[in-house]
């Protein structure tokens, strides 16, 4: 699924670090688990959360619940879902809400220009490919500090990166470290997607990566920012 900030084009490089000494068992949580491009690649006990409320209600649907989305919304009706939420099932305003620029939520409608890209059948194609892979995924809609975790789990955190646009909701980043923090000394192997990160925090894997967060923009150059995985080193 395209989303905002996704893991997608860096899963096999990163898996492998995340998951190299993973036990038997042993659980795999994603406390913000966006569009599942990366735990949609892995197997055994998982569990995705979001608390963005509509996103989840959409894998809910389409994973618990085997709903087969539109494979084409009109600018007139994405345009009523966007400014008439209310009115809607969450699961359908969330596949909807999705399918725009960037994967931003509802960051504007992505037009077919002369037939040359059909976005809709795309984003069609990609969310139920990926559905397949999700099956047994335990989902969960809350903040992530409310997470019940199992013993000794493998968290990996991709949450909303530090001075960039801004996602729906504000967050508190200083508080999401002092968690990973406390997450680490209770005995789980957490591993932190940003660009930076905490000096009490160790980098181990970097790759360069051209990014814009302005996608709306036409003619915008990318920025070539260092994508970092991080530990805590305590």
């Amino acid at each position: 699924m395209k989303y905002m900030g996704s893991k997608a084009r860096f899963a096999k490089d990163l898996l492998p670090i995340i998951l190299k000494d993973r036990r038997e068992n042993q659980p795999y949580l994603e406390p913000f688990a966006g569009g599942m491009n990366m735990i949609d690649k892995i197997d055994g006990i998982r569990i995705a959360n979001d608390q963005h409320q509509e996103l989840m209600a959409m894998w809910e649907a389409l994973v618990n619940e085997n709903w087969d989305p539109p494979q084409l919304v009109s600018e007139k009706d994405y345009k009523h879902i966007k400014y008439n939420q209310e009115q809607y099932p969450k699961h359908v305003v969330g596949y909807v809400g999705f399918n725009s620029f960037g994967g931003k939520w509802f960051a504007g409608y992505r037009r077919d220009k002369e037939g040359k890209r059909d976005y809709w059948g795309e984003h069609y194609r990609n969310i139920t490919k990926q559905v397949p892979n999700l099956k047994g995924v335990i989902l969960s809609c809350k903040s992530y500090t409310e997470l019940e975790i199992p013993k000794k789990s493998i968290i990996y955190c991709d949450p909303p990166y530090q001075s960039t646009t801004k996602y729906r909701d504000s967050f508190n980043h200083e508080k999401f470290w002092e968690w990973c923090r406390q997450q680490s000394k209770a005995g789980h192997q957490v591993f932190v997607s940003e660009y930076n990160a905490p000096e009490d925090f160790k980098c181990v894997w970097e790759k360069p990566a051209k990014t814009t967060f302005s996608w709306h923009v036409e003619n915008l150059a990318p920025k070539v920012a260092l994508e970092r995985l991080f530990v805590f080193e305590g």
